[in-house]
């Protein structure tokens, strides 16, 4: 497995083992604190299942905070210089914030700022949205261009990017 620079943004399509890269990214790193942002909400009981599925993919160093919103700040107060913060995954993040009627543009910034700023390493996970079909509703297609220009903005500004497909990954950067 290939090593990262200080950021790293994982992306792919559903299942395509982009969180299970990202946390063998995050765990390789060797990081003295393991910090996992979690982003889902739980509203129906599949989503429960696979909160707790992930949940027990990972082991006693990892200290899990859950920020449905409030991105930008997480990743700053969990930041350390020897510690690795992986957040999973921002599609969800995007649709969190669409669902709160938030201001995306702002989030969207304090988030970038962050990224700039982490002194320790940072691994983030988001899904490809782009390659499928264009969604027949309007809302779909407002989400599907907020990921699309979130997952843009995020690729420009980490060191790498990684894309799964079908469990195996491809550096695309850095």
């Amino acid at each position: 497995m290939q090593g990262f620079g200080k950021t790293v943004l994982v992306t792919g399509g559903a299942r395509s083992g982009k969180s299970r890269h990202a946390q063998a990214l995050a765990e390789a790193a060797g990081g003295a604190a393991l910090v996992y942002i979690a982003t889902a909400q739980a509203f129906d009981g599949e989503m429960t299942e696979r909160i707790a599925r992930h949940r027990a993919e990972r082991d006693e160093r990892w200290r899990t905070v859950e920020v449905p919103l409030a991105l930008a700040a997480a990743i700053a107060e969990a930041d350390a210089p020897d510690g690795v913060i992986l957040v999973d995954c921002l599609t969800l993040w995007a649709s969190n914030l669409m669902l709160a009627e938030a201001d995306a543009e702002t989030a969207i910034a304090a988030l970038l700022d962050a990224i700039g700023r982490v002194a320790g390493r940072l691994v983030l996970v988001t899904n490809e949205v782009g390659m499928g079909i264009v969604p027949d509703n309007a809302m779909a297609r407002r989400f599907r261009d907020l990921a699309g220009m979130l997952n843009q903005r995020v690729a420009a500004a980490v060191e790498t990017v990684d894309l799964a497909v079908s469990g195996l990954t491809i550096r695309m950067k850095g």
